[in-house]
């Protein structure tokens, strides 16, 4: 087997590592999600902000990336003068663990199909190349 691959299977998984190989995420987004997750209600762009110690367009990019990749969902909330803010939560982790099965799947699938791909080009049996 391949060293890259060989190397891939020994190393540790972790849950957090999951978000960046399937939705090609950074250390931020990672971070982002994090504080999400364990904070007990959603928060403001702002509140990332502060949290991270950024600016705050630095932590509305990040929230778009992790919003884009569906892992974080965008809320409303009343001010108490009037109008509203946008609040943010991780989306439910169980759709998110389905949304990797479903990629890991696919991945499987198109793998498989990559392997057939070569059976049928170089595999025994193959017409018109002598050995």
């Amino acid at each position: 087997m391949p060293d890259a691959i060989q190397e891939q299977l020994r190393d540790e998984r972790e849950c957090m590592g999951m978000l960046d190989c399937m939705f090609g995420l950074n250390e931020l987004d990672r971070g982002v999600f994090r504080l999400l997750a364990e904070s007990s209600e959603p928060l403001t762009v702002d509140h990332i902000a502060k949290f991270i110690n950024r600016e705050r367009t630095t932590a509305y990019r990040s929230v778009r990336r992790l919003e884009e990749a569906g892992v974080v969902v965008q809320g409303q909330e009343s001010c108490p003068k009037g109008g509203y803010h946008h609040v943010y939560r991780i989306s439910d982790p169980d759709q998110i663990a389905d949304e990797f099965q479903r990629m890991l799947n696919q991945w499987y699938a198109d793998t498989g199909q990559l392997i057939q791909e070569f059976r049928d080009m170089y595999g025994e049996g193959r017409s018109g190349i002598n050995p």
